[in-house]
């Protein structure tokens, strides 16, 4: 079997025939069956689920582990070998199983609770309000990501973390870096440490004179090390902005070559919800999907995937499966898109989904209400889409009202 070279490769994301649409790939190994046999770049074969029911039973499965020496991704990332194949760096718990991962939740979940959220609304359609006005003040263009779709999310974390948004350029930076494909391991590793140095000296400042922000809670609940500290405020400020503003940057990308759909969230604002929703699972940023191991054999959907072999979870293709969403490569807004897997599932779901989810809802509607002729200001095949990065989304969007 590790002969057979008809065995497919993952495609990336410049494999995409039009920007919002997975790689046809991926469709075309689905309809082969849910689960199927894949090639990882070093070589060896492991397996690519494509299907809905079997995604979500893979991810809420606590045989399939999270753990970052087993993990492996199905595109090459040099940037990931300084942190997979070994123990998970203090507090990422999402290289972890439980009990470690558990005991790491507990600890945050109370401040990404639906309620929570609801209660950061007003805070956030202030944010949102200021940047769109800033936005204004620019004269008629701007890049969208630069002036709303990146601030917004970046503020909202930094508040709730209690990081200093004037350190934004810098841990932006490090971030970026550890997202982007082609980053070496050698430039990943820098930006980890450059990411950790600053988190540690926050916590230890936050144990010494602690705020009323998460980092704070964290530090002065003696519950968690300096270390375990430091790894969840990188994790949460990392993956915390750079999604958000991948969404909401593709987002707007996606409406704007949808006129109509763009039209119908203007007129109705109460659409706001299905909107979100429906944009998560079409666009599905986190493209290349979640990697998995067995810990012991387990047969899904009458195939035997053995202890320690990789698999990957595609989530872009489990939210265009044509058994769960129907004519699933067509936006529609007021689509009952609930069940997407753009979160994941299980577990190891996103602990940030709910302030995600608000932001954009916030987000959406009062950009288009801001600026009605909102329209891209270069032709749609000249935005650069972020292909080498690990969130797809757009690296500019120049745009013009």
């Amino acid at each position: 079997m590790s002969g057979d070279r008809s065995v497919p490769a993952h495609p990336t994301a410049r494999d995409r025939d039009r920007p919002f649409d997975p790689p046809p790939e991926l469709a075309a190994l689905h309809a082969r069956g849910p689960v199927s046999r894949l090639r990882y770049p070093d070589g060896h074969l492991g397996w690519l689920v494509t299907g809905h029911e079997a995604a979500r039973r893979v991810l809420a499965d606590p045989r399939f582990s999270a753990r970052s020496e087993l993990k492996r991704v199905p595109v090459a990332r040099p940037g990931t070998d300084p942190f997979y194949g070994s123990p998970a760096l203090p507090g990422w718990l999402v290289d972890m199983d439980a009990p470690h991962h558990t005991r790491l939740r507990r600890q945050l979940m109370g401040w990404f609770t639906a309620r929570r959220t609801r209660a950061l609304a007003p805070r956030i359609e202030r944010i949102v309000g200021d940047r769109l006005e800033a936005m204004a003040a620019l004269g008629g263009r701007a890049d969208l990501v630069e002036a709303f779709a990146l601030p917004v999310p970046s503020m909202v974390i930094c508040e709730l973390l209690g990081v200093p948004y004037g350190e934004r350029a810098s841990f932006q930076r490090n971030s970026a870096t550890l997202f982007r494909i082609d980053a070496t391991a050698a430039e990943a590793a820098a930006a980890m440490a450059e990411l950790d140095a600053f988190l540690t000296e926050l916590a230890r400042h936050r144990r010494r004179a602690p705020g009323e922000d998460l980092l704070s809670a964290l530090a002065a609940g003696g519950e968690l090390t300096t270390a375990e500290v430091a790894g969840v405020g990188a994790l949460l400020l990392s993956a915390g902005h750079e999604t958000t503003a991948g969404s909401l940057g593709l987002g707007t990308f996606a409406l704007l070559c949808h006129p109509g759909e763009a039209a119908r969230l203007a007129d109705d604002p109460s659409l706001a919800g299905s909107a979100v929703e429906e944009l998560l699972r079409y666009l599905t940023i986190f493209h290349f999907g979640v990697p998995r191991s067995p810990l012991e054999d387990v047969v899904l959907e009458g195939r035997t995937l053995r202890a320690g072999e990789s698999v990957t979870v595609s989530l872009s293709a489990a939210n265009r499966d044509p058994a769960r969403f129907a004519d699933p490569d067509r936006l529609d807004l007021a689509r009952p898109a609930s069940g997407h897997l753009a979160f994941g599932h299980g577990p190891h779901q996103c602990i940030g989904q709910h302030l995600a989810r608000t932001e954009m809802r916030i987000a959406f509607p009062a950009l288009f209400a801001r600026f009605p002729g909102l329209k891209l200001a270069v032709p749609a095949s000249e935005v650069p889409l972020g292909e080498d990065m690990g969130f797809y989304g757009v690296h500019r969007l120049p745009v013009a009202w």
